[in-house]
C-alpha cells in the first residue's frame, strides 16, 4: 500500500478549516486504497497537550521521510513549504491534487509512481 503524507495549511488562516480540509484529502485517499498520514489530527493532541510548530514539525519529517509520496494539498504554509523541501530533497514524488495521483497510479510502471 502507498503511504502518502498529507501537507497543507494548519495555522494559517481558519485552523479548523484546514484541519477539515486535511481530513477531507485523507479520506479520498483511502477511497483509492492508500494509505495516508494526516499530521492535521495532531491538533486534536496539541489542544489537550500543547507542543512548540517546531516539535510537531520534527515529528511530522520524521513520518514524512517515510512516505512513497506527497500530496500537498491547496493553501499558504511555512510548514507545507519545508515539507515539500524536505521531500524533494529525499526524492519523495509531489502531487498537488487528487486527480494528479489518480493519474500516476494509472499510468505506474511496476509500482514506481513519479510526480
Amino acid at each position: 500500500m502507498l503511504k502518502v503524507y498529507v501537507a497543507g495549511p494548519y495555522t494559517k488562516g481558519d485552523m479548523e478549516q484546514n484541519v477539515r480540509n486535511a481530513i477531507d484529502a485523507t479520506y479520498e485517499l483511502i477511497k483509492l486504497g492508500l494509505a495516508p498520514f494526516c499530521h492535521h489530527l495532531s491538533h486534536y493532541v496539541d489542544i489537550i497537550h500543547p507542543h512548540s510548530w517546531q516539535q510537531w514539525m520534527d515529528i511530522d519529517i520524521e513520518f514524512l521521510i517515510d512516505c512513497d509520496i506527497v500530496l500537498r494539498i491547496p493553501g499558504e504554509s511555512k510548514g507545507a513549504d519545508l515539507e515539500v523541501e524536505t521531500a524533494n530533497k529525499a526524492g519523495i514524488p509531489i502531487f498537488y491534487s487528487i486527480d494528479e495521483i489518480k493519474d500516476a497510479i494509472s499510468n505506474a510502471h511496476n509500482g514506481k509512481i513519479k510526480s
